[in-house]
């Protein structure tokens, strides 16, 4: 933990812009490059930063839950968006679309099991990066 008010302020900051950063990479992923794995990274690098100015312990604080529950939670959601194809008899993994609007006039939101995956796997490395970082600075 580092005492430098500048540090305190701008991690506070930082971190909060990572995340939304986090999530609108983790959003795109589906067309072009990010996804669930690159926005689980910048999503924990927000709070590995907020880490080294504030400490493990108000970092543990301020995520609410431990972070390797956190990374469990994304590994089931990961998992049952695996599983959910084998109900309507298709392969594991394989994705299940549904549209939220009308389709014939083109204004409608496709949502998938992908999308579910990708958020499991956001979770799972941001959940497991910070486990491993928190331990980390847990022993310094």
């Amino acid at each position: 933990m580092m005492n430098s008010i500048i540090l305190n302020a701008a991690t506070r900051l930082l971190t909060a812009l990572l995340l939304l950063f986090s999530i609108y990479m983790l959003l795109r992923g589906h067309n072009l490059p990010g996804g669930g794995f690159i926005g689980g990274l910048i999503g924990s690098t927000g709070f590995i930063l907020y880490a080294i100015a504030q400490g493990s312990e108000a970092t543990r604080g301020a995520l609410k839950y431990e972070p390797q529950n956190i990374a469990m939670i994304g590994l089931g959601i990961a998992l049952a968006a695996g599983v959910y194809a084998v109900f309507f008899g298709d392969a594991f993994f394989e994705g299940q679309w549904w549209f939220i609007g009308d389709r014939a006039s083109g204004d409608y939101i496709p949502i998938s099991t992908v999308l579910f995956f990708d958020i499991g796997v956001y979770l799972v490395v941001f959940g497991s990066i910070l486990t491993l970082v928190l331990a980390l600075e847990d022993e310094v």
